[in-house]
């Protein structure tokens, strides 16, 4: 591509100017991370309400690690803006919009809607990246002419990429900067500069041979989990049937220092990439191939029905103190999808909930991170987590252990706790029941 030189200058002396499109918190973070990094970045979105928000240094996206949003802001280089016209004279753009499943098959529709919003504003000379979780292919098939409709031909006037995130809200050991980066170009041109770009803001950048190939390595990372998880959610239904504690086999398996990796059992799965992204592998294997990726639709099917198996078992809980789960108080500690974020989107913990809701159960919760959600289309309330409360629960039922429990107290003060995360490990309390 002419003009790639300059453009290559332009980033490793930080001065090309950076749009983002979509500032959930892998938008946001990439956001922080240029500007904290030196380049001048803007960030853009449709929500006002958000842009407002980021553009007053409030930080109101779940998983964006607080450090990080400091930082970059602190910079005076990230600005914030609901106008598509704010890509034009970017160097390089990078798109972060969600990718759903409607129906078991994904939707791109937000990817498709962003690239016709770069296409209006694409010049010469720039690069364009997704970001976005999605299907092999994509890129080529669905982003390249998209981007096209703009008059100028992919590899010849713009550089695609595609860079998969790979943030994991609310790990303090693995952040941004130091989880490798994948890369893949549309051309060799496309993969170097990429490479060039993201080595200016994480530590290691991996690039791969094609763009499929680097769709497929995302899927791959999520599916791997998925399968592994389904596989920890089995081995406690089995267990349970045997009468085993399989906390104490996971982790006397663990013991294994090789060719063993700890999953552990737990609601289910959530968040927007474990439950979500293996879909677009089983909908193109069967869309493509003709017939089902077994494994993983298998996974799938155990994951979705550990919520409905967890329910079940605070009835057994409350059964065996003599109490029946119609009318039951239970208190749901933690309903966000992992510990210590405040992310709710395809949460475990409130299928949990609405099945004891179908049951009968008088269900409440708390969370630190999470002040009101909605269950069976009702809005709750985050309740208080007092003496009184707990003590007048039938059941106290830990989903997702925040960190900011205190554990030991919640056993003294509460009759009957079910922990489902094995919150309490060896910890011993007659009052409490373990997956």
């Amino acid at each position: 591509m002419k003009g790639t030189a300059a453009l290559r200058r332009r980033v490793l002396s930080r001065e090309a100017p950076i749009a983002v499109i979509g500032q959930g918190y892998v938008g946001v973070s990439l956001v922080c991370a240029a500007a904290d990094a030196g380049f001048p970045v803007t960030g853009i979105d449709v929500d006002p309400v958000r842009i407002a928000d980021l553009d007053a240094g409030r930080l109101t996206v779940p998983g964006v690690g607080d450090d990080l949003f400091r930082a970059g802001i602190a910079s005076g280089k990230a600005s914030f803006s609901t106008d598509p016209a704010a890509i034009k004279d970017h160097d390089v753009v990078l798109v972060c919009v969600p990718t759903p499943i409607r129906d078991g098959i994904p939707d791109l529709s937000f990817v498709e809607g962003a690239c016709r919003t770069v296409a209006d504003q694409l010049t010469p000379g720039r690069m364009v990246v997704l970001e976005s979780t999605t299907y092999p292919g994509t890129t080529d098939e669905l982003v390249r002419p998209a981007l096209e409709a703009s008059g100028l031909v992919a590899g010849k006037d713009f550089l695609l990429a595609y860079s998969p995130e790979r943030i994991d809200p609310g790990n303090q050991e693995f952040g941004l900067r130091n989880t490798p980066k994948l890369v893949g170009g549309m051309t060799a041109e496309a993969t170097g500069l990429a490479v060039v770009f993201y080595e200016q803001l994480v530590e290691k950048v991996v690039a791969l041979s094609s763009l499929r190939a680097t769709e497929l390595a995302k899927l791959l990372e999520n599916t791997f989990r998925h399968v592994n998880v389904a596989l920890a959610n089995e081995m406690a239904m089995l267990c349970e049937e045997m009468g085993i504690d399989v906390w104490e086999v996971v982790e006397a398996a663990a013991t294994k220092p090789f060719g063993f990796m700890p999953f552990y059992p737990g609601p289910g799965v959530g968040g927007h990439c474990i439950p979500l992204d293996p879909t677009y592998l089983a909908w193109q294997v069967r869309r493509d191939a003709g017939h089902q990726f077994r494994i993983l639709e298998e996974a799938q099917d155990v994951n979705a029905q550990m919520p409905a198996y967890v329910a079940a078992r605070i009835g057994h809980a409350l059964n065996d103190v003599g109490k029946a789960v119609k009318k039951a108080d239970i208190l749901v500690l933690g309903v966000a999808y992992k510990p210590d974020v405040g992310d709710v989107r395809e949460s475990p913990a409130i299928k949990v909930m609405q099945h004891l809701r179908r049951r009968g159960a008088d269900v409440s919760y708390h969370d630190p991170h999470v002040p009101s959600l909605q269950v069976n289309g009702t809005r709750m309330e985050r309740t208080e987590l007092s003496e009184r409360v707990v003590g007048r629960a039938d059941c106290v039922a830990i989903l997702t252990p925040h960190s900011t429990y205190d554990l030991p107290w919640i056993a003294e003060k509460a009759g009957l706790v079910f922990d489902c995360r094995n919150a309490f490990a060896a910890a011993a309390y007659p009052n409490v029941v373990r997956l």
